[in-house]
């Protein structure tokens, strides 16, 4: 097993390196139309001045890669998805990470981007792994392996473990480097199990043990049809970076859970005299003095994925 593996996503502009010595990566999830009404109505009269902002806002709240989603029901998913990437691009040069369930949007926006992309993912699914690994290798993208596969998700760890092997296993059979592969072994409500976060903790750790690969997850979904969701959020965000996650995804705008990320990295000797966390609180009293430039906790309305999971990404299906 590689003990630290370094997986590097580029925009035409700027590179973002993944790596367990490194600070934690946040890739921001705000730009997803899944049960937000005000984004998809706006989106349906062709205008991005919602995507725009909070492009700018989670940059500016410590996103380091954006994820673009385009999914808007009986809307042309390639043309829109590529729309929204050049907005998002007038306003920012973060790598992004390209989220869709559509093969034709996801080859339209690969083929657009400049740089190196993060795809926003494959899966065990035979059909997916023969549509978009081939796609990721053309194109040179990093990708997120999702551990579902044709019996649906796993809520298990040895389930979760071989459909992350057998994705692995076929990727670099085509010759995706390993460190180009980012396993997201699923975070589910503990709402409904109570052992959800342990599993998904586990999880985490057992996969870095065992082929020592970067790894995300959607962590808000741990908290669906909890209160007091933020606090859940911001410790399970927290132990999660202490089990080896390297990218979450999650919404940079909640103050709580950014500073559980800083804290997290901070305790865990990867913030060389505290230089993030300063900049951060020095960046938090600023805003304090301007509150019209930047603010926290704005636009947090929960986002619905498609398995009912809200302010967090959808597996892909």
């Amino acid at each position: 097993m590689v003990e630290s593996l370094t997986t590097t996503v580029r925009s035409g502009s700027k590179e973002v390196s993944i790596n367990r010595n490194l600070p934690t990566v946040i890739i921001g999830e705000r730009i997803n139309p899944t049960g937000r009404k005000k984004l998809q109505e706006e989106l349906r009269r062709g205008k991005f001045d919602i995507v725009r902002k909070d492009a700018v806002a989670q940059v500016k709240a410590g996103a380091a890669i954006l994820d673009i989603n385009a999914g808007v029901p009986q809307m042309d998913e390639p043309v829109l998805l590529v729309e929204i990437m050049k907005a998002v691009r007038e306003v920012t040069d973060a790598p992004f990470c390209i989220d869709t369930t559509n093969l034709k949007a996801l080859e339209a926006a690969l083929k657009i981007y400049e740089g190196k992309a993060l795809i926003n993912s494959v899966n065990g699914k035979e059909s997916k792994l023969e549509a978009i690994l081939p796609l990721a290798k053309e194109y040179g993208a990093a990708l997120i392996g999702l551990t579902i596969d044709d019996k649906g998700i796993p809520t298990d760890l040895e389930s979760r473990l071989s459909i992350a092997g057998k994705i692995i296993g076929r990727a670099t059979k085509i010759g995706i480097p390993l460190e180009d592969i980012i396993i997201d072994p699923l975070a589910l409500s503990i709402g409904t199990d109570h052992k959800a976060g342990r599993i998904a903790l586990d999880s985490v750790e057992t996969l870095v043990k065992k082929f020592g690969v970067n790894i995300t997850m959607g962590c808000s979904n741990i908290s669906f049809g909890i209160p007091e969701r933020s606090a859940i959020n911001a410790t399970f965000i927290a132990m999660a970076i202490r089990c080896g996650i390297t990218c979450p995804i999650t919404n940079p705008l909640n103050e709580q859970i950014v500073m559980a990320v800083l804290a997290a990295d901070l305790c865990m000797g990867r913030d060389e005299y505290a230089s993030n966390w300063i900049s951060a609180y020095r960046k938090r009293e600023k805003a304090k003095q301007a509150p019209d430039s930047f603010s926290f906790d704005q636009g947090c309305e929960d986002i619905q994925d498609r398995t009912g999971n809200s302010q967090g990404r959808r597996p892909q299906v």
